[in-house]
């Protein structure tokens, strides 16, 4: 190829950002040099300049998705967004780090009719994946081949089917207070033998999850009528209790439920911004209680909360609440 007014190599560029764009799943560098015709070394470095300016992004495996100068767009509201596919390389990581069950969670009608709550829109199919192996980038092409459409602030979310599984957690369902839940829409599972339930598209009270906690707390979640079900000895069970719990989540940046909606349940939660004052989701790190400790819980929270940060900086949303008071505490 030849430009006799020197755009070579910005055409060459442009040529390596379409295939990467139009692409259905990540491509790999093999697959980029044979589709441009082009030199490794020419396709290294316009790929390490794409990737400088933010046009291009590598997952895991070193494979090439559109870069974070897309997703920001795709959030501004005048395109759609896939929340599953942008969230899972951040869900991934917390999993990394934790060796726990990661879910991602947003506000639902009770009725379990789909996503309700400020920047979020109907999906389908949500998505699990397992921290310990590729299953993250496999979790994030399945999210973006059925991506959902434009949703009222440029957010949109996915949501539905999934099974239940058995182990820590067990049958989530059930315990419906108020006209909203929480439904988890993906997962990274935990490394652990125990504490290996599939929370994907299961729906859980607000009032006794750390998801829910968060989800109230920061605007994405209308609060429930009482009475509140007691899941536990420990759930929380009376309006003027929920809410001096729910102030002490707007201070720390994060919710903690030790025991509320299952026996041997210990969960931390952080909110994902996108653009506004309310959250669109919730990220959370679940495990049991013999190993999610007291003394575990503050710094395992401010993982959660930069996670849940750095994911609400690509979406556009605001500095990071409670990053400073959850890494002070750690």
């Amino acid at each position: 190829m030849s430009s006799p007014n020197g755009t070579q190599a910005i055409d060459r560029a442009a040529m390596l950002l379409a295939q990467v764009v139009h692409g259905n799943e990540p491509v790999s560098f093999t697959e980029l040099t044979a589709a441009c015709g082009l030199a490794k070394s020419t396709t290294s470095r316009l790929l390490m300049a794409l990737e400088r300016h933010q046009l291009v992004r590598r997952d895991g495996d070193g494979r090439f998705w559109p870069g974070e100068l897309f997703v920001r767009y795709a959030w501004r509201g005048t395109a759609g967004g896939d929340l599953v596919a942008v969230a899972q390389p951040f869900l991934a990581r917390l999993g990394e780090q934790t060796s726990e069950t990661i879910n991602l969670g947003i506000a639902v009608p009770a009725g379990g009719s789909g996503p309700r709550g400020p920047g979020v829109s109907p999906g389908a199919g949500a998505v699990s994946s397992r921290a310990s192996s590729g299953g993250a980038d496999g979790a994030s092409r399945a999210g973006r081949d059925s991506a959902a459409g434009p949703a009222n602030a440029g957010a949109a979310a996915r949501a539905g089917g999934g099974g239940a599984g058995s182990g820590v957690g067990g049958d989530a369902v059930g315990g419906v207070v108020g006209d909203m839940m929480v439904q988890q829409i993906a997962q990274v599972d935990s490394r652990y033998m125990i504490g290996g339930t599939n929370w994907v598209g299961l729906a859980v009270p607000l009032h006794c999850s750390a998801l829910g906690k968060v989800l109230l707390a920061f605007g994405a979640a209308t609060m429930p009528c009482e009475p509140f079900e007691a899941r536990t000895a420990r759930t929380i069970t009376t309006r003027a209790g929920l809410e001096a719990d729910l102030a002490r989540v707007r201070v720390s940046g994060y919710a903690a439920t030790d025991e509320e909606l299952e026996p041997g349940l210990v969960a931390v939660a952080a909110p994902v911004f996108a653009g506004g004052l309310s959250a669109i989701a919730a990220i959370s790190v679940s495990a049991p209680a013999a190993r999610m400790t007291s003394d575990v819980i503050p710094a395992t929270a401010a993982k959660c909360v930069r996670v849940a940060d750095d994911l609400s900086a690509l979406l556009g949303g605001p500095p990071g609440i409670g990053r400073d008071n959850a890494s002070t505490a750690a």
